[in-house]
């Protein structure tokens, strides 16, 4: 059993966290025609879209309620109502998602009561769903934001008293799932003649694609009228440990049974959820899915002569860290440094001595200490990487110098695939190489191999 040790620095240095609004509004760009909104300051949502456009590549529909220190201390009743009628008449969207910054959680600002009063004051906007979230930055981090958000979309949007359709699935995916990861889980859930839908679908929104008509919001993702019939499911899928508290949630509005995955990066997490689809489906395993494995099972075998006792420094979130870092020792590796960034059941069970909860300084310091091999985290640990003079494997969010982010998978039996050919490759480059200067040459071999006069017989030569 690992021990957490939190960190008690006066500050962060080079932080591996990011906010909790940040992630909830993440989850908010996974719903068809919707518009995300921090109620805060402008900083606080141009920081976190500069974040979201440099990972993605991609055009991030955010907006904010504009807070200044007036509204700040009188109250941000009218910011609101203002923001939410401008977006309506100019974007004209489903649905507005509002999330809370540290800003207005200080204020303590009663953002239920206002929107509850802008509806009756505002007929129109019955037309329109608007769902609040509270998530102030000075508690938890991104992925604490993204889980709030999916509980409170599946808490306050579906309606009761569904038709229970025996081939629909809810599935819950993670903050740690790429847009990738998530078309990989609709092809294998497909694959068994089921019908997912996927709470939020990022793979729809932000995979990258190029639209024929430019919308002011979410380009794709889970559409409105698909988040109101959650409760016609006959089961739930919740992919990663964040996302339990909103699959119970939509059990005790909906009934809907559930089942937590706490990975699904792995030979034996992704039988499991094979054997579920399996199970629920009431079929075979399709002979595709079927080859695939036998494929991860070879590629496994390939890759575990390079992951060997090879000491790996993994920074992430909880769920990811958890789903690669468990991974990594099942191959062989040694979870020498584990360092995240909010508290998580998963932590204590990893197959480490310690788990910090802290920054990349923490991180840098640890892995110098260790001898660590190999650095895996997201592109903030590139300095620590060039000082420690280590490979460095990115993971997770953001990714800014890197393309394809958005693609890339580590679930399933082709993802976990990729993941060990990825990584694999990282470390056979750091395999040491011999060049024609290595070898135990004598002065005479070492002196024609660059055209130089053989010791000895330039000396002969002088006295004849």
């Amino acid at each position: 059993m690992a021990h957490i040790v939190e960190s008690r620095k006066a500050c962060a240095v080079n932080p591996l966290k990011m906010s909790q609004p940040l992630g909830a509004s993440y989850a908010f760009m996974g719903l068809a025609s919707c518009m995300p909104m921090m109620h805060g300051s402008q900083g606080c949502t141009s920081f976190g879209l500069v974040v979201l456009v440099r990972h993605f590549k991609e055009a991030i529909p955010l907006q904010t309620t504009a807070m200044n220190e007036a509204t700040t201390i009188m109250g941000g009743y009218d910011n609101i109502e203002k923001a939410i009628l401008n977006i309506r008449s100019r974007a004209q969207p489903e649905i507005i998602c509002i999330c809370s910054t540290g800003l207005t959680e200080t204020k303590g600002d009663d953002v239920h009561g206002y929107l509850a009063l802008t509806r009756r004051k505002h007929p129109e906007l019955a037309d329109t769903e608007i769902v609040y979230v509270s998530t102030p930055d000075f508690t938890g981090a991104f992925q604490d934001g993204w889980g709030k958000a999916v509980e409170a979309l599946v808490t306050q949007v579906p309606r009761e008293g569904a038709t229970v359709r025996a081939e629909r699935v809810n599935i819950l995916p993670g903050c740690h799932l790429t847009p990738g990861d998530i078309e990989e889980l609709r092809e294998m859930v497909e694959a068994f003649g089921l019908e997912p839908v996927f709470v939020p679908d990022v793979s729809g929104s932000l995979d990258g694609h190029i639209p024929e008509d430019w919308l002011g919001t979410t380009l794709g993702g889970t559409p409105l009228a698909a988040l109101k019939d959650l409760g016609s499911a006959a089961h739930t899928l919740a992919i990663g440990e964040q996302m339990r508290p909103a699959a119970e949630a939509l059990h005790q509005r909906c009934g809907v049974p559930f089942t937590v995955f706490d990975r699904l990066t792995g030979l034996t997490a992704t039988d499991a959820f094979v054997h579920t689809l399996s199970q629920l489906a009431g079929r075979p395993v399709p002979a595709r899915l079927r080859r695939q494995r036998s494929q991860l099972v070879d590629a496994m075998l390939d890759g575990h002569f390079h992951f060997g006792n090879v000491k790996v420094a993994l920074g992430a979130e909880p769920d990811l860290l958890w789903s690669v870092g468990s991974f990594l020792a099942e191959m062989g590796a040694e979870l020498s440094v584990c360092i995240t960034t909010t508290a998580s059941p998963l932590l204590a069970r990893l197959p480490t001595n310690e788990v910090v909860i802290g920054d990349l300084e923490d991180f840098e310091q640890a892995a110098g200490a260790a001898g660590c091999d190999l650095l895996m985290t997201h592109s903030h640990g590139r300095q620590a990487a060039e000082r420690l003079a280590k490979p460095l494997f990115r993971l997770g969010i953001p990714m800014f110098d890197r393309i394809g982010n958005a693609h890339k998978r580590q679930v399933g039996y082709r993802g976990t695939r990729d993941l060990v050919y990825e990584v694999g490759n990282v470390l056979i480059e750091q395999i040491p190489h011999h060049g024609p200067n290595d070898w135990p040459l004598t002065r005479e071999a070492r002196a024609a191999a660059v055209g130089e006069p053989t010791p000895g017989r330039e000396t002969a030569a002088a006295s004849a």
